[in-house]
């Protein structure tokens, strides 16, 4: 009997949805820290970014905050921001040279940069060889 309220225990237990957390904080707890709290988790060089763009990413999601309420899609080329923890769950349109990719941030991506996100290079695509690429349509007239 009390082996059987063990094992009932062990997949109640396993049955339950894994919190996130990064580096031991909540997702709720990081979405109370301040820019420059959250900085201090991340590693070296994000960090010092993260320090250095402070004023910037408070500015964007300011921003951000004002596109949503008045339902206007948030469309940035700055590729070279930091993720935060108050961006989770906005969807940003980021833009890669040519068009702007839409992104939805999760939790996966806090602490890398928005261009991460939007490829700028596109997979090369191979097509037929054309008139006078290979030998035998070369001495083909071409009308």
């Amino acid at each position: 009997m009390a082996e059987e309220n063990i094992q009932e225990d062990d997949e109640e237990i396993s049955l339950k949805k894994k919190e996130l957390t990064y580096r031991g904080k909540l997702i709720e707890e990081l979405k109370q820290m301040d820019i420059r709290e959250f900085a201090n988790l991340l590693k070296s060089n994000e960090k010092r970014t993260a320090l250095r763009q402070h004023d910037q990413i408070h500015g964007f999601i300011l921003e951000c905050n004002n596109k949503i309420v008045n339902n206007k899609p948030i469309k940035t080329h700055l590729r070279d921001l930091i993720i935060v923890p108050k961006m989770v769950g906005m969807k940003i349109q980021i833009h890669n040279g040519k068009e702007f990719v839409p992104i939805e941030i999760n939790f996966e991506m806090l602490g890398h940069r928005l261009g991460e996100f939007s490829a700028t290079r596109s997979r090369v695509k191979h097509g037929a060889a054309g008139i006078g690429a290979t030998r035998s349509s070369a001495s083909a007239s071409v009308k």
